[in-house]
Formats: structure tokens, sequence, C-alpha cells
């Protein structure tokens, strides 16, 4: 189905993305994974033509560029060209508005240059060993004490959490205050008393880089403080729809990848004398999984528009990131079954997007947790 919401613009960005990943990241996808991290000098390499932090003022090196469209361009190509996870989604999609939305002019001095040019990868730290999805159960703390704070805590499942030169960390600044004492606080990785745990062996993604944080009376001066103090709540949950919203566009990409290379093995496998794809229950699962990615690429292009247009709301985007990832794990999980014993082996692509998909229905807020906020828009 043709799609309507790009410009001829777009059209050249995605040609550039395309080239980027096709030369930069596909060749390195079985290194990485091995490594289970992601080679930083790649971060650089796309800095330099403009793949990170557009959104950021032309006088820190940006564009000044506020395009979802964009955003979902470069998380297709990623896909398309069979590249593995790097963490351009979540400095894109997601720490952009923290960086460019909320920061001082200091601040955007400070950061945003390295931000754009790839030398200074962000991460942020809401999850907790003790609070997931619960952000108001957060124990990480920040204590005033003059003109610094001082950080006690844990964090976990920390996407970037090795490469990462700033983590944004989510805190308490009054402890008895519940979601209303929250903040957020940049705290630089080289301060004396932060330190990375362990590198979690995850299912999968397991070239994107996933941590374990430790606050051990980490003085950060109040200069970092991104945003209003005791207001980082709400600064999350208006920038949650977008988190999710790129989640879902990672969702509809990585199953169009799945039913294209599963297309191209019912062609040439052949079982009993002919292709698989000629037998009639493997034509209609193909047909019924290529409709359904039709489906769900209209429903988020259109989150896309109303993203940019300043009218997605927090319950559209939770509708599409739940529906977006329970579809897509459908169609890889089938797709994987249509490449057979194959599937399973993990020299064939299908089976690290398989891998790679399941994460989809937990981060960002699980499906349960996201038809929960709909359903208390509903009334109940």
């Amino acid at each position: 189905m043709r799609r309507k919401i790009f410009e001829p613009e777009h059209a050249q960005f995605r040609e550039t993305a395309r080239d980027f990943f096709l030369k930069e990241c596909a060749p390195h996808a079985a290194e990485w994974e091995a490594a289970g991290i992601s080679d930083r000098a790649v971060w650089t390499k796309a800095g330099a033509i403009g793949l990170l932090g557009w959104e950021a003022p032309e006088q820190y090196g940006g564009l000044d560029l506020k395009d979802f469209r964009y955003n979902a361009i470069l998380t297709e190509e990623m896909h398309a060209t069979g590249s593995v996870g790097v963490g351009f989604g979540l400095q894109n999609d997601i720490l952009s508005s923290y960086m460019v939305g909320l920061t001082t002019d200091e601040q955007k001095a400070r950061w945003l240059p390295g931000f754009v040019s790839g030398d200074l990868i962000v991460a942020i730290a809401m999850s907790e060993p003790g609070a997931g999805s619960d952000l108001a159960g957060i124990s990480t703390t920040a204590r005033r004490d003059g003109d610094y704070y001082v950080l006690n805590g844990a964090k976990t499942f920390i996407s970037s959490g090795y490469l990462s030169d700033l983590v944004l960390t989510v805190a308490k600044t009054d402890p008895a205050a519940g979601h209303r004492g929250v903040s957020l606080i940049a705290v630089e990785t080289d301060t004396p008393g932060f330190s990375r745990g362990r590198k979690l062996d995850k299912i999968g993604q397991k070239s994107a880089d996933t941590a374990e944080l430790s606050y051990q009376d980490v003085r950060v001066p109040v200069t970092n403080l991104v945003g209003e103090e005791n207001r980082g709540f709400y600064h999350l949950m208006r920038n949650l729809p977008a988190e999710r919203l790129g989640i879902a566009i990672h969702a509809v990409a990585s199953a169009r990848r799945a039913i294209e290379l599963t297309v191209e093995y019912a062609h040439n496998r052949k079982a009993f004398g002919q292709p698989i794809g000629n037998f009639q229950v493997n034509r209609h699962a193909i047909a019924d999984m290529t409709t359904k990615l039709d489906v769900m690429q209209v429903y988020v292009d259109r989150c896309v528009e109303a993203v940019n247009e300043g009218e997605l709301t927090g319950e559209e985007a939770a509708g599409a990131k739940f529906w977006a990832t329970e579809t897509q794990w459908e169609i890889v999980d089938r797709c994987l079954q249509l490449h057979g014993g194959y599937g399973y082996v993990n020299e064939y692509e299908i089976a690290r997007i398989w891998r790679d998909a399941r994460v989809q229905r937990l981060y960002g807020g699980t499906t349960e947790i996201m038809k929960d906020l709909i359903g208390r828009k509903l009334g109940f």
C-alpha cells in the first residue's frame, strides 16, 4: 500500500540513511551481537552526516527540524538493511525531547554540540530493580546539599548504559511527595560514585548494550537539573507518547523485514517438488500477514502525523505501542515458523528478528500497562 506521509526531501534522507546502514552497520551485525555492544565510532560517523540530533538548533550543529517522519525513516532503514540495533532511536526519538526541549541555554551550549556530532551519547535511567513501569515508585534519591545534588540508588535495564557519557537520571528530590517529588538530573558518567554494573545478558537485541547503574553519594551540580525540580514525573509523561510511537515504528519495520525475508524464502525453498509458497496454507499465511502489516502501517503513519501536529495523545500512543508490538510478534513468530528448522538457526536473520522482537511488548510500558492507560481514559 502506497504511503502518503512523505515529501521529496524525505526520500533523499532515506537514501542517506540506507547507504549509511548498509556500509557502516549491516556488515558488523555478527561482530556487535557477539560483543554485546556496538562500535562507538559508528556514532560519530552518523553524526557527521546528519543522522543524529536534527531537532537541535542550528547554532549547536542541528537543523532545528522537528519532524517525526525523519525518525521513522531512520528506524525503517535500520531494519530494512538487516542492521542490528544501535541506540540512534534512543538518542533521536526519546532524548531529543529532553535535551532540546527542557534544557537551559547554558546546558544546550554544554551538551548539544556533542549530542548532534555523536561524541556525547546520552541514556535515560528510569527503571529500577524494584520499580519498572511504576515511575512513582522509584527509590533513587537526590538530596540537595548547597549547590549540589547527592544521588543514591540503583537503576537497571538502561539502554546505552555502557556507551553513554551522560545519563538523564530520574530521582526523588522530595521523597515524601510521591510522584510530585521526582526530578530529572543529568549525571556525567565520569562523576565519582557513579558506576556501571554488569552488562545484562538479554534474549535479544544483544548489540544494544544494556546495563545496571549504581549511584553512591554522587555529587552533581544543581546546574545539571533538567527541567523543573519536582516536575520530572510530568516531564516524563509529556515525552512518553513519542517514545511509545518510536517503539511502534520499530514494530512495523521489523515485521516488514520479517515478511520480506519470508516471501523470499517461500519462493526459493522447495518441498515435494515445488516452492513452499505455492502451498495454500503458506500462501494464505503470507497474505494474512501482509494485510495486517498494511493496516498497522496506516495506523502508525497517522500517529506520526499526529505527533507532528502536536495532537498525539497518551492514549493514542499507548494504543499504537501495544497493538503494533503485539501484531509484530504475531507476524515475526509466524515468519519463523514458515522457515521451518532453519528459522531456529541463529545464522538466519529471521532468528535474530524473532529474538529482538520479544522485548518490544515489555519496554516503554508493557502491553498490560498500555491497555490500562486506555481503559482509564474510558472512565474505568
